[in-house]
Order: structure tokens, then C-alpha cells, then sequence
């Protein structure tokens, strides 16, 4: 099967290229051209193997919430001309991501379980135990890093920094909790739990838009509303939807992404279970089957597709 590893385009009218983490993105004067590769990261690195389908999964989920959400805000969206392709309006990112957090699971959990009391300056109670609801959401904001780690940051020193000017960060806060709430009742129709997800959002004259993805395996985890109580009840590990099993394998397996660690190696076995399961992601949180591209030739495919609609 090819994978998309990565891509290496020249467009006409083309001005410059960026490869993220998982995305590479084309610019154009007013547009970008975002193409949601095949890569897999987890802890802030990218893993040496990548997955079948994950781009397009990633790439149809966000079109999905995309469009079921431009009633609470204006989203950078323009056209989907390829299952991994999205093509949208030129932002000014804001140099924060909006963290929401309904429930004490993944990176808040641990930072918990190790004593902290104060997430990005928000106060959490006494007494929770992992994947606990938490008596409101919260918003955990997080520095947007281009490499390395990004970075937990509270509220006040955001502000204080200048890193986003008062009133529109409060424009943020308004839209993430919004949207988290409107991500909440998807989730519920499905079976599922929305149990936190991150939000980016960019500038354009002015005017703050949606950008990036939403409520994708990458960007949010899900529990399943059936067994949460019972298993809440006995102790037992949730059953979910999200990238989060990639990362308990990798600590399993003596990885975080700290200096001196060795990424572990991952089996054909191992790749195609991950790819499984972000297919079942998809089709669980969205209700729709999923239709395999065609994985031919890929990046001709992606080629052809970009400069018919570009």
C-alpha cells in the first residue's frame, strides 16, 4: 500500500512551503494548500512509519466538523478536492492553541497524578481520579511550537506577554468553549464522549476564522458513553477513540520524546492496527462508512487533483 510520507510539490503561483508535523502546506497569495500526509506523530516527533489512510481520515474528519460549525464561527475552508487535500483562506495563526478539557485524562492526568493542582493556571480539586469529569470545562492553553515540544501556558501570561491581544483572546476562549460544547452534542448522538480536543485559530483582516482541524483523532480524544460509567465505577481503563493508545505504546515501550530516547520499532501488525483504528474513528464520531481512496499513486492523484481545482 503507498502511504503519503510526504510530499514535494512546485504549483504555479506557488510562494512557499511549509511540512508540519503531519501536513504539508502550499501557500499562495490568498489561499493555502493543506495535504494531510499519511504521518503519524506523537510527544511532539514524528514516528519513522507511516499509516494507511491517516490523511485521509484526518483530512475528511475535519471537513466534516468544518462545516458542521461555521453557524458559531467563520472557518478557513474552501474546497476538499482531494480525500487529503483541503484548500482554504490565508490566516494570520494566533501563536497559542485553544486546549479544552471536559474530563481529567492524557497530559492533564498526568500532570495530576504527579501533584499539580494548577493546569495553565487553571485550579483543579482534590480527590479525581484519571478520565474524571470535571466540574466544568476548562480551557488549557498551549504555546504553538514549529519544532520541539509545545508548552503548557496559563491565561495571565498570555496576556501579559502580548502574546494575543486581550479582546481577541477572549474572542478565542468564547469560540473554543462554544465549539467544544457543539463537539459535546455530535459526540453524544454517536455514543461518545467528547473528552478534550484543541482549537487553532488565525487572523484575516481583522476577522477571526477557525483553521487547522477539529475533532479529529489527532486533535481529540473520545471515550464511549456506554461503558464510561461502569468502568469509571470499577476503575478501569476507558474504552476510546483517539491517538492516545499510540502514546501509551510508545511509554510502554520507553518513549516520550525525551532527549537520548529511541523511538521503538513498529511492525507491519502493529501500522495497520493504528490505521484500523483511525478508520473506526472516523466512521464512529462522523456516521458515515469510509471509501478508500485510491492508493495507486497517491501523489499523482493529489497533483492532479490540486491543480484542477487550484
Amino acid at each position: 500500500m503507498n502511504c503519503i510520507q510526504e510530499t514535494n510539490f512546485k504549483f504555479p503561483g506557488q510562494t512557499a512551503f511549509y511540512r508540519g508535523k503531519v501536513r504539508d502546506v502550499y501557500a499562495f497569495p490568498e489561499k493555502l494548500v493543506m495535504i494531510a500526509s499519511d504521518r503519524i506523530s506523537a510527544f511532539d516527533v514524528v514516528l519513522p512509519r507511516a499509516i494507511p489512510f491517516k490523511g485521509q481520515v484526518l483530512n475528511q474528519t475535519a471537513a466534516y466538523f468544518l462545516r458542521a460549525t461555521v453557524d458559531i464561527v467563520p472557518n478557513w475552508l474552501l474546497n476538499i478536492p482531494d480525500p487529503n487535500v483541503s484548500i482554504g483562506l490565508k490566516c494570520e495563526p494566533y501563536a497559542v492553541e485553544m486546549v479544552v478539557r471536559g474530563y481529567l485524562a492524557g497530559h492533564a492526568w498526568r500532570q495530576y497524578r504527579d501533584g499539580y493542582r494548577i493546569l495553565c493556571g487553571v485550579a483543579l480539586p482534590d480527590g479525581l481520579r484519571e478520565n474524571d469529569r470535571l466540574p466544568t470545562p476548562i480551557i488549557t492553553p498551549s504555546t504553538k511550537a514549529h519544532e520541539g515540544h509545545d508548552e503548557d501556558i496559563s491565561r495571565d501570561e498570555i496576556l501579559s506577554r502580548s502574546i494575543v491581544p486581550e479582546q481577541e483572546y477572549i474572542q478565542l476562549e468564547n469560540y473554543a468553549l462554544a465549539l467544544f460544547a457543539r463537539g459535546t452534542e455530535m459526540a453524544a448522538e454517536q455514543g461518545l464522549i467528547l473528552v478534550d480536543t484543541k482549537y487553532e485559530f488565525g487572523n484575516l483582516n481583522g476577522k477571526v476564522y477557525l483553521i487547522d482541524e477539529v475533532h479529529t483523532p489527532d486533535s481529540s480524544r473520545y471515550f464511549y458513553a456506554d461503558t464510561y460509567g461502569e468502568n469509571q465505577k470499577a476503575g478501569l481503563p476507558q474504552k476510546q477513540l483517539s491517538k492516545e493508545f499510540v502514546r501509551e505504546w510508545l511509554i510502554e515501550n520507553g518513549f516520550q520524546g525525551k532527549t537520548g530516547q529511541t523511538i521503538p520499532a513498529m511492525s507491519d501488525e502493529w501500522v495497520n492496527q493504528i490505521s484500523t483504528r483511525y478508520i473506526e474513528l472516523f466512521e464512529k464520531v462522523t456516521g458515515q462508512h469510509f471509501q478508500p481512496a485510491d492508493s495507486a499513486d497517491p501523489l499523482a492523484r493529489i497533483e492532479t487533483n490540486i491543480l484542477q481545482a487550484n
